[in-house]
């Protein structure tokens, strides 16, 4: 286990491992978002025998948990190499790339739970260009739409991810204080916490 220990914390190493335990917080925090919402999606508004429920939370669960996962990976992938690219400086410009990118692949292909996941972060690069105020934040209930809704455009969709995951990640980076605090604690845990173990346990079965 020595060897072992050595490695992981060992510094000519940790961009390399950052991105698997980023892989690991995106597939862990999907499911912990995901798996209770599918379960009272399904209780609540579920059609069919519950073998059919149980698979509709099994493919919501497994499709919000990789994508996570992948995105979070695919995004550290691409700052490490646009950081190497760039002789070791990173830019304030890079999380945006990074994210233009990454939400293009990973969330680019229109579902319910990609949708979903895009309009959440859209809303909230949306209310980050919004004046800070001093006082607490306040939430109110959505209105019910008045019409059978319709998907949008494929490739309007694509583009729309790529843009709102682009902007997203970039005002992490730089303007984190525009940022709703829930998201902003969510993306803690996937991209910076992340950055940080001590061992193998908190590299991969616990975050610390």
């Amino acid at each position: 286990m020595s060897g072992i220990e050595a490695i992981l914390n060992n510094p000519a190493y940790h961009d390399y491992l950052a991105i698997l335990k980023g892989a690991r917080n995106g597939f862990v925090y999907g499911v912990k978002v995901r798996f209770p919402h599918a379960l009272i999606m399904a209780i609540l508004f579920g059609r069919g025998d519950w073998q059919t429920r149980l698979r509709a939370i099994y493919r919501a669960t497994k499709q919000h948990a990789l994508n996570l996962a992948k995105f979070v990976s695919l995004y550290k992938t691409l700052l490490l190499v646009q950081k190497k690219m760039n002789g070791g400086k990173e830019r304030s410009f890079d999380t945006f790339i990074a994210g233009l990118i990454g939400g293009y692949v990973v969330f680019g292909d229109r579902s319910a739970v990609n949708e979903q996941i895009v309009l959440y972060v859209c809303s909230r690069v949306v209310a980050s260009f919004l004046s800070r105020a001093k006082t607490p934040y306040s939430s109110s209930a959505p209105a019910a739409p008045g019409v059978r809704p319709l998907p949008p455009d494929s490739t309007q969709f694509s583009i729309f991810a790529a843009v709102c995951w682009g902007a997203v990640m970039w005002l992490f980076n730089e303007r984190g204080e525009t940022i709703q605090p829930g998201m902003f604690n969510s993306m803690t845990y996937l991209y910076r916490d992340s950055e940080h173990w001590n061992s193998l346990r908190t590299l991969l079965w616990h975050n610390k």
